[in-house]
């Protein structure tokens, strides 16, 4: 909020330095994504009482500073009206006239959504809002514009008076729910910075409106968990808007702090004597003497060929994740708080050691979790003087795939079948040991009947057009929109079900293997009148018909998709006295792979892991292919077929994923290592 500060200079840095104190268990010397990082961490630890999603809070903490009878509304700028900048602090609710509880960062826009508890009912993205204003606002995105509050360009603007407020906001709930709220989710702008989901609007806004009383009221009011509804915890970016400069860049907002924009303009000495010890295959220590400066160093910044590998505030430093026989350059520089560098020192070169030792030969083989077209094999790790990159499995004889753990899933295998199974570990250097010892793993028997009904059980009811809920011979629950039993056939009671202008009469089965399917209806006969056929529909979409006629059948659907609970409907559109006689209704699942053709054998995705930025295909099929990371959040859809067969994941930071592969209506799933 933009107003005229109305502190002293003096009574600012008394209150400058006591937020500070609330920071000191934070690094705040730490620089982009290490310092969103740790005021991550302390946002979360200091946020010891969970609010429930009331009224009490807003009414504590957002009093107006020249009238506490009244709450100030967030968008507000006029005296009167649904755009009015005060309200009576008891006039909430939700009617005309009245002021409710505006998520600034809409529930809806939450991935998942925010709900009413946890982010949903966080007091820091919670204010006040005119009951119509907020309707007006909605969910709507954050956009650009000048001047009051409304619709602009595309989206809501929140004002002059309030965007550097929903700025912040917007940093505090990303450092604290993380994915769940995003600022791309919720603003319309630009990444500020790669590999992160800051935008530039916010920051912006955060440089344009700077912090006010009001702001520093609400925070003042959470810390202190004596009062009734603090949260105990800040929002930092109120307390300091500049640690947004400094983690996701743009221009300077203001340091309250005097931590990091200062009059200092006097870099650090270089730092001397730099040395290399304990060099190994794939490390190196690095030792040098401290530098000084005009206020104090804060970190030195350690380089190998040019390029930052990382930082110490110590005068040592380890290197890793060399290559082993190969020669760097390396340099150290100082650097102080305000961001004065000194020049980097004399580099110093240094060989590791050259590594021609291969890893020891992988122990206790062991397979589990067989099904009809797939198993894991587990063994121990094996050691190396450097490291161990990776292990080999072989699938008699041939190579099946490669793993960073020690564990494989081995998809798309034939049922019924023994393999002889072997794995080898490659060191970093690219050095391989023998293969293991060879152990058999045999897969199952391709399919099981899961399901059966005979509809014996139906209860008793004298009414034609009586809805009846039943249990199954099978557990399953079975909804007859419209049925009797006074008919029999072949001697026996049966249960009849009228199915007709799409009214649907269904069973929900939890008891189907996650896969592939059939479904089997013998006995299928119309008791009066009726043609043509009945539509079989799993989860709302028809996936075959069954005959509708006079004379006894027995007809099965096959390749239906039965992962996990679904819905089996059997429905007819025909007239009111059509009946439909179903009996002995079965239902065979198989794993999701078998119906896969032997064609999926050779099946790769390779390379994996992945050292550069695309990833191939070696398959005739045409597949669907979705990378998730591990946490569940979709990042790349891609179509591959035989002739255009990668992916660029340039996109893509290091780090582990799921890729979801749809072959033939069956789900095939590998874990990806991006290095």
């Amino acid at each position: 909020m933009k107003k005229i500060l109305l502190l002293t200079s003096l009574l600012f840095v008394l209150i400058a330095n006591a937020q500070e104190s609330y920071y000191n268990d934070v690094d705040l010397t730490a620089e982009g994504l290490k310092l969103k990082q740790n005021l991550a961490t302390k946002t979360i630890s200091a946020h010891t009482n969970i609010l429930s999603y009331g009224w009490g809070a807003l009414q504590a903490t957002d009093l107006n500073p020249a009238n506490s009878s009244e709450v100030l509304l967030i968008y507000g700028y006029s005296a009167t009206g649904s755009t009015s900048r005060t309200r009576n602090a008891n006039q909430n609710g939700g009617g005309q006239g009245d002021w409710n509880r505006e998520h600034v960062y809409p529930k809806s826009l939450g991935t998942p959504n925010l709900g009413e508890a946890g982010p949903g009912a966080d007091a820091h993205h919670l204010r006040p809002s005119d009951v119509d204003f907020n309707s007006l606002r909605g969910n709507t995105k954050f956009t650009n514009g000048s001047g009051d509050a409304g619709d602009q360009n595309g989206g809501w603007y929140p004002g002059d008076e309030w965007k550097g407020d929903v700025a912040r906001i917007m940093m505090y709930m990303y450092i604290h729910y993380g994915d769940q709220c995003k600022p791309t989710g919720v603003g319309i702008g630009n990444n500020a910075n790669a590999g992160d989901d800051m935008i530039d609007l916010f920051l912006e806004w955060n440089v344009e409106d700077p912090v006010s009383d009001f702001e520093r009221q609400r925070n003042t009011y959470h810390e202190n968990t004596n009062n009734t509804y603090a949260q105990g915890n800040r929002n930092p970016f109120i307390d300091n808007a500049y640690l947004a400069t400094r983690i996701w860049g743009g221009n300077d907002a203001l340091d309250s702090w005097g931590l990091y924009i200062t009059s200092d303009s006097e870099a650090p000495t270089t730092p001397t004597n730099v040395s290399l010890s304990n060099i190994t295959t794939t490390t190196i220590d690095v030792s040098w003497n401290a530098s000084s400066d005009n206020v104090a160093v804060t970190k030195y910044e350690i380089y190998v060929d040019g390029s930052l590998h990382g930082n110490s505030t110590n005068t040592n430093y380890t290197i890793t994740n060399l290559n082993s026989g190969t020669n760097y350059s390396i340099t150290v520089l100082a650097k102080d708080i305000a961001s004065n560098k000194s020049a980097q020192s004399t580099a110093v070169n240094g060989t590791t050691l050259t590594d021609n030792a291969a890893p020891s030969v992988p122990t206790n083989i062991t397979i589990t979790n067989e099904t009809g077209t797939s198993f894991i094999v587990n063994w121990n790790a094996s050691t190396d003087d450097s490291s161990v990159a990776s292990y080999d499995i072989f699938l008699n004889g041939n190579l099946e795939g490669t793993s960073t753990t020690t564990t494989y899933t081995a998809i798309g295998l034939n049922s019924n079948t023994t393999y002889s199974v072997s794995v080898l570990a490659r060191d970093i250097a690219n050095n391989v040991s023998d293969k293991s010892s060879a152990i058999n793993a045999t897969t199952t028997a391709p399919t099981s009947t899961c399901g059966a009904e005979t509809f014996e059980n139906m209860p008793a009811n004298s009414g034609s057009y009586s809805s009846l809920t039943w249990t199954g011979d099978d557990g399953i629950e079975w909804n007859a929109v419209k049925s009797r039993t006074d008919q029999t056939l072949n001697g026996r009671a049966i249960a009849i079900a009228l199915l007709r202008d799409n009214v649907v009469g269904s069973m929900t089965s939890s008891t189907f293997a996650n896969g592939m399917g059939s479904l089997t209806a013998s006995t299928m006969r119309v008791f009066t009148g009726g043609s043509g056929n009945l539509n079989v529909l799993v989860n709302g979409n028809i996936v075959g018909t069954l005959p509708y006629d006079t004379e006894q059948k027995t007809t099965t659907i096959s390749n239906i998709n039965v992962a996990g609970n679904i819905s089996i409907e059997i429905t007819r559109a025909g007239s009111e006295a059509d009946r439909v006689i179903i009996d002995d209704l079965t239902w065979t699942c198989y794993s999701t792979l078998s119906t896969i053709d032997e064609s999926l054998e050779t099946f790769k995705m390779y390379p994996n892991p992945v050292n550069g930025n695309t990833i191939y295909f070696n398959t005739n099929k045409n597949i669907s292919v979705q990378i998730f990371t591990i946490l569940g959040q979709l990042v790349k859809s891609a179509k591959i077929t035989e002739s255009n067969n990668s992916i660029d994941i340039s996109s893509l930071s290091k780090d582990v994923y799921v890729v979801k592969m749809n072959i033939d209506n069956a789900i095939i799933s590998k874990k990806l290592i991006k290095n």
